[in-house]
């Protein structure tokens, strides 16, 4: 993976940590740092199950991978939520 693929994962993690954030109903006590690597770590792992399932690479907007990052991304936060 090159400089710019980090950078953008990171980026794109960040973004996915917070709509699963918010997607999240009530109030969830873990910092923003644990919300991007949730998201950088949903990001990725929904990039691999949506390649997997042959839907990552489709004309226009990939919405069957946003929605498994998503849901990754809402699943991570829920379990660290009630770790703490």
């Amino acid at each position: 993976m090159e400089i710019s693929g980090i950078f953008s994962a990171i980026v794109i993690g960040i973004v996915i940590g917070v709509i699963g954030r918010l997607v999240l109903p009530g109030r969830q006590r873990i910092g923003i740092l644990a919300t991007i690597v949730v998201g950088i770590v949903a990001a990725l792992l929904g990039t691999a199950i949506a390649a997997g399932f042959d839907v990552a690479d489709t004309k226009g907007v990939d919405w069957t991978e946003w929605l498994i990052q998503i849901g990754l991304a809402t699943f991570g936060v829920a379990l660290l939520d009630r770790r703490r």
